[in-house]
């Protein structure tokens, strides 16, 4: 029998398996908020835990190990120190805007001072976790299920009255993916939600505007940025935050001279002050920051105070610049709008947010609704009946005296006063005391309100309206209970201060550049060879040097690669065999022309470059960088993937061992590429989704042509003319039509485009046919052949024309010049 359940596998494929249902259980289960209630699953479950418990704002304090143990033992069968960690979290002042938990004891601090253990400290809810939360848990409002050993019921999630997502935001690192989200101000959230029902098309604008940016507990200061748009607009962004700090001067003593100090009063949003101090300290006694004398720590119950005592020749807001260039207390939060939408992972913008709780708030509302009209329309029935048998109390009297028992009793009233199950035993149950006139009159006004109520649900079901403005007067509600006064202020110019300290700090390569450019005469042109040398020329130089003029395979100058003016200032991508793409900073060649390395980031110092391909100045939609590798393969990667590019190289494409670019081009959607071998087959493959599609940037790209046995691939070029030119290794060479070239599909083998003269000869270079194709041989000989001067031959003929070279010469590299963008 056990041997039937034994089940062989590949490894690899176990591997995958029991790696995605990790991964999987760690994105769902444990790191990641859900976007409805802007809880982990822990968090739940403590939070569930402690309204079962009875720990309501007005209940004493219960210990947080009678908590953890509850927790543990009904939903979350864990490590308990991890239970314990979240709940402490949930109590700090300094994590959340909001705390959910109130706590008594020690629960840490921001020193990094761990909390008490958890048989020492104490917990219950906080109004606003049981009035915003946990409220509405018993309305039917959200789905139960049953817990790990299926003894217990669990919420799938709260139903929670305020985005607490965004309210205390959330942190959390998972398999291949992390979240962190700020927290941000309760009126300010509220505003942004009722604008958006009252009038869901509302502009990104005036959401900002209502929602313009975080509100960390610990106050501080955010600096409106482009990084704060991106987050707010795509999920995903860059907020520049710094501490608050005031000179002052401080009497150190009887007698002593007064002394210019720097008091830092806020820190930046989760860091570490012990740590910020020490940290100082020793940039100070470094050298790094210069005019200290002592940094001290006089925080206290009023608030945080760190005083640093300078020099009496020392300009404070000088060092105060410093501590913000050189510290901590200028930086920046990272922020990834990332939750659980359906129970998968999606990045989210601010609106996408707002209206995932919009809409789930729409839903509590409708169930909870109904759940009150079930209620009320149960109660009415059961107050019917009662009414009903006061009207007819002799006989009801009479029915019940004259049987045995009280099965009996309900079936008669149930038959002669045509009253339901229910309704009969609310009558036996009745009391003595509903007998009384007064009584009566009460369950007629209990009557007409349950009518009331009954409407009124009965209205919100039916109206959306109605149902919405219920949801606006809610918010307001808890607007004006739980708002507090924003703690963080938001400052103007974001952007422009930290290109202002980034340009103090160091002379960085965006100024030197602009530098170097604005140095570079006004009609001088940018020469990049074959050879690898950079320089600028004038007009009159680049004449002299004739690198548009034809001439035979000898001693002219190396062809040129590039020729483009400085003015509008081109941007040129630099593509590596190693699939690393940087930015040539060709700007420094007017002051020291050189070789092309010299102006590659240094990771591209040991890899040789493949190809130059101009960024265009225009709009960027629809364009893409295509990218072939020797093994075959064309990955085209969205060029708004590199038009960002900092001063570093990067990669683009993730390459087999062995295997290197080969060329790369921009490619327009609708295009045709064409590809050939060494051995003269050509293969057309037009640009679009289907064939070649977009790819990011850990892509291979497609398979393209199928090599055969010691085939390999020579180029690629994107068809713009009706020919191209190609040419082998003994210096034949002939200009193609492109009119028979079929189109094919991945894969295919293709098509023979020239006819190979000897064995031993193979097809080194291809390029467009224009004015000039460039020629390079393996002595270093240069020519420029005007290929319309080419005989023209259909594809699977053999070489048209004939370089003449030296004896045992060999053409290396056949290229175009790049004159335009």
């Amino acid at each position: 029998m056990a041997e039937e359940r034994i089940q062989p596998t590949a490894l690899h494929q176990e591997m995958q398996r029991s790696y995605l249902e990790y991964a999987m259980s760690v994105i769902v289960g444990r790191a990641l908020p859900d976007a409805r209630d802007g809880l982990k699953p822990v968090q739940r479950r403590i939070l569930y835990a402690m309204q079962e418990l009875g720990l309501t704002p007005d209940r004493p304090y219960r210990k947080c190990a009678r908590v953890v143990g509850d927790v543990l033992g009904k939903y979350h069968p864990h490590g308990d120190q991890a239970v314990y960690d979240a709940l402490v979290r949930l109590v700090q002042t300094f994590t959340s805007r909001h705390p959910l938990l109130d706590g008594h004891g020690n629960f840490g601090s921001v020193d990094d001072d761990p909390p008490a253990a958890m048989r020492y400290t104490e917990t219950r809810l906080t109004p606003i976790a049981h009035h915003a939360l946990l409220e509405e848990i018993s309305d039917n409002t959200v789905e139960f299920i049953s817990n790990f050993d299926g003894s217990q019921q669990e919420p799938t999630v709260i139903p929670a009255q305020l985005p607490f997502l965004l309210l205390n935001g959330c942190s959390g690192i998972a398999v291949g993916m992390a979240t962190s989200i700020p927290p941000h101000n309760l009126s300010e959230v509220v505003e942004g939600l009722i604008a958006l029902i009252h009038k869901p098309d509302l502009s990104d604008e005036q959401l900002l505007q209502l929602i313009p940016g975080p509100d960390f507990p610990t106050g501080g200061e955010v600096l409106l940025s482009s990084g704060l748009q991106d987050t707010y607009l795509y999920g995903r962004g860059s907020i520049p935050m710094r501490g608050v700090a005031h000179t002052e001067e401080i009497q150190l003593g009887k007698g002593r001279h007064k002394r210019n100090a720097v008091v830092v009063t806020e820190l930046p949003y989760q860091l570490n002050k012990a740590g910020w101090i020490e940290k100082l300290a020793e940039l100070v006694n470094g050298g790094k920051i210069g005019g200290v004398v002592d940094v001290r720590d006089e925080s206290d119950r009023d608030g945080m105070r760190v005083v640093v005592e300078l020099r009496r020749d020392a300009d404070p807001d000088k060092v105060l610049k410093d501590l913000q260039r050189r510290t901590a207390l200028q930086s920046n939060f990272g922020a990834i709008l990332l939750a659980l939408v359906n129970g998968q992972p999606q990045q989210l913008s601010l609106r996408q947010l707002l209206q995932i709780f919009l809409e789930y708030r729409e839903l509590t509302l409708i169930r909870r609704t109904s759940h009150f009209l079930s209620k009320t329309e149960s109660r009415l029935k059961i107050v019917d009946g009662l009414i009903t048998a006061l009207n007819n109390l002799q006989a009801v009297v009479a029915m019940i005296q004259e049987v045995n028992d009280a099965n009996s009793a309900r079936a008669n009233l149930m038959v002669r006063l045509e009253l339901t199950e229910s309704q009969a035993d609310a009558v036996l149950a009745m009391p003595l005391r509903r007998l009384t006139g007064l009584e009566r009159e009460d369950l007629r006004k209990e009557l007409n309100s349950l009518r009331g109520k009954q409407e009124h649900f009965k209205l919100l079901l039916e109206n959306r309206d109605q149902l919405l403005d219920t949801m606006v007067r809610e918010l307001r509600t808890l607007q004006k209970r739980f708002t507090t006064p924003r703690r963080t202020r938001l400052i103007e110019g974001g952007d422009a201060l930290m290109a202002e300290q980034a340009a103090n700090q160091r002379p960085n390569t965006e100024a030197l550049r602009q530098q170097a450019l604005a140095a570079l005469p006004g009609d001088g042109r940018l020469l990049i060879q074959a050879d690898g040398q950079v320089r600028i020329v004038t007009p009159q130089v680049l004449g002299r040097l004739r690198l548009s003029d034809p001439c035979p395979v000898g001693n002219a100058p190396s062809p040129a690669r590039i020729i483009l003016p400085i003015e509008p200032s081109p941007r040129l991508l630099a593509i590596s065999a190693n699939g690393r793409v940087a930015l040539v900073r060709w700007e420094f060649a007017g002051q020291q022309p050189g070789a092309l390395k010299r102006f590659l980031p240094s990771g591209l110092e040991r890899d040789s470059v493949v190809a130059i391909t101009p960024l265009p100045n225009q709009d960027s939609s629809g364009l893409s960088l295509g990218l072939l590798s020797s093994d075959g393969r064309f990955k085209r990667l969205p060029l708004t993937e590199v038009l960002d590019l900092s001063g570093r190289a990067t990669s683009v494409v993730k390459l087999k061992d062995g295997v290197q670019l080969k060329s790369a081009m921009i490619c327009h959607e609708h295009q045709d590429l064409l590809l050939i071998s060494d051995i003269g087959r050509a293969l057309r493959l037009p640009i679009n989704e289907a064939t070649l599609p977009l790819m990011g940037r850990l892509a291979q790209g497609p398979m393209t042509m199928r090599l055969l046995p010691d085939e390999h691939l020579v180029g690629a070029l994107i068809l713009i003319e009706s020919t191209f030119v190609v040419i082998s290794r003994e210096g034949r060479i002939s200009r193609i039509t492109l009119s028979p070239q079929r189109l094919s599909q991945r894969g295919d083998l293709g098509s023979i485009a020239v006819l190979l003269n000897d064995d031993k000869d193979r097809v080194v270079g291809i390029a467009e046919a224009g004015n000039l194709v460039n020629v390079v041989s393996s002595e270093q000989r240069h020519g420029r052949i005007n290929s319309m001067s080419l005989t023209e031959s259909k594809p699977g003929n053999y070489f048209s024309d004939q370089l003449k070279l030296h004896k045992n010469e060999k053409i290396i590299n056949l290229l175009n010049t790049i004159e335009s963008i």
